[in-house]
């Protein structure tokens, strides 16, 4: 046996020691950022849509991530919001967050992203919308969150922050549940909503965070008065092509001059709207880059819902009758259809410590959100997910298995439908589908626009999709 030597012993001390830090700092979690923006259309950011929508923060992220191609939601907001916060189909929950509703999308005691995540050691908040249960006993402190501030409802007047007017849930903005006296009348809600989310990054942090930033904007009403506060947005009555003010509202005029370059009044109100939510994003991107988290921050981005298309006005505080105001997309449907242009939306991943830029093809859909981000964390899945666990697809580029995507929405109008990511079933109308005639078929690979019913054509990929979907709503907790 050889003596003790010393000066061997330290030098293999010092290496097992920067051996263990190192897998320390290998296996420290990210922080979270999920941000969701409230029907932003595929077309309405500019890494779909260059030089006719004006994001460059979020464009920046996007290119530096990975962008999610065919990224699915649900078709309104309370639904995606539903599947994102679960990782389940909202209909699992019943009827009632089937459709946008101030009423509770699920039981208490629902295992959501927020408390899977606190349970995994982080601190959790919510800055912005929550509409998963409007009243105080079914706000977000209730379901995971540490703390949270914005609307317990869903739109609000972006100056005022009530809810519809006629609603019982009118009066809204809140902190941690309780309502803020004054409502803080008279900033726009997004710079609010953003101010809260860097203030609370910028805190000291012992434990990684999550922070669920849920955007009111570019929901109508469109409102965007910049330093004219008690001028609510309208048209010029000495030019009626352009907006009140508008050479002196920076939303509405962008460095490139992307938003002056469109014609119409209107889809110039939606880029205003989106360019200052891109800015919003920018000074959250700031406050991570300042606070030394950025790298180490997994952001996770999407619109609820494809793009409203058209608007009636008088359903908010300052809300505007708008005719077709969102950029146009290569896709058939809008907002609350179960076509493309419905739940085909903008989404990405940025993540610099882990994932490298690519643009993703593999077909996704938020419900995956939940059981990707309990392995990344260390988490615990739900019991009976949806969704599919993404990491191997996004660190690792493993092909996910064949699955289902599966919509339905509103329990009266009846709209639903089922994909494998290449075909794509789909019915509008009353009733239960009883039988494979009761759907349209439609190959997404080669008609992308649904433009084509193969149901005649392909009968046995007909009969194939209603089976499946038949598996599906036998898991709904609803009719």
């Amino acid at each position: 046996m050889h003596p003790h030597r010393p000066h061997q012993v330290l030098p293999f001390l010092t290496f097992l020691l920067v051996i263990s830090f190192r897998l320390l700092a290998a296996e420290e979690k990210p922080n979270i950022i999920v941000i969701i923006t409230d029907d932003q259309g595929w077309a309405d950011i500019g890494y779909n849509n260059p030089g006719r929508a004006y994001t460059p923060h979020l464009d920046r992220l996007a290119a530096n991530g990975v962008t999610l191609t065919r990224h699915y939601v649900m078709p309104q907001c309370t639904p995606t919001r539903v599947a994102a916060m679960t990782g389940r189909y909202p209909g699992r929950f019943g009827t009632v967050p089937l459709e946008a509703s101030n009423e509770p999308a699920f039981p208490h005691g629902t295992p959501t992203l927020a408390s899977m995540l606190k349970e995994a050691g982080y601190t959790t908040h919510l800055s912005g919308k929550w509409h998963l249960g409007s009243s105080p006993d079914h706000g977000p402190n209730h379901f995971g969150f540490d703390s949270s501030y914005g609307s317990l409802a869903g739109a609000v007047g972006m100056y005022d922050h009530r809810y519809s007017t006629k609603s019982p849930y009118s009066v809204t903005w809140h902190r941690d549940h309780a309502i803020i006296p004054g409502y803080e009348n008279g900033t726009h809600a997004t710079d609010l909503v953003a101010a809260d989310a860097t203030h609370f990054i910028r805190r000291e942090h012992e434990r990684p965070f999550f922070l669920y930033l849920a955007f009111h904007a570019p929901h109508t009403p469109l409102d965007e008065r910049g330093p004219f506060v008690d001028t609510p947005t309208q048209l010029d009555p000495d030019n009626p092509k352009r907006w009140l003010n508008e050479n002196k509202i920076k939303w509405f005029n962008d460095p490139k001059g992307v938003i002056q370059r469109e014609p119409d009044p209107e889809k110039r109100l939606l880029l205003a709207a989106v360019h200052h939510v891109d800015h919003a994003v920018g000074e959250v991107v700031t406050a991570l880059r300042e606070t030394g988290h950025f790298d180490n921050t997994l952001i996770l981005f999407s619109s609820d819902n494809g793009p409203q298309g058209s608007w009636g006005g008088n359903a908010y505080p300052s809300d505007l009758k708008l005719t077709d105001f969102n950029q146009p997309i290569p896709m058939k449907g809008r907002k609350l259809d179960v076509w493309e242009g419905g739940i085909h939306v903008p989404g990405f991943m940025h993540w610099p410590a882990r994932l490298k830029p690519r643009r993703e093809e593999t077909p996704v859909h938020i419900v995956d959100w939940f059981p990707t981000l309990a392995t990344i964390t260390g988490g615990v899945p739900p019991e009976r997910p949806d969704g599919r666990d993404l990491s191997s697809l996004l660190l690792d580029r493993e092909r996910l298995p064949e699955r289902d995507f599966y919509w339905t929405w509103h329990p009266t109008i009846n709209r639903r439908a089922l994909s494998d990511g290449e075909w794509k079933i789909v019915r509008y109308g009353h009733g239960e589908p009883k039988q494979p005639s009761d759907w349209k078929l439609f190959r997404l690979s080669d008609d992308p626009k649904e433009q084509n019913d193969l149901a005649k054509k392909h009968p046995d990929e007909l009969k194939r999709l209603h089976d499946r979907y038949l598996s599906q709503r036998a898991l709904d907790g609803g009719r």
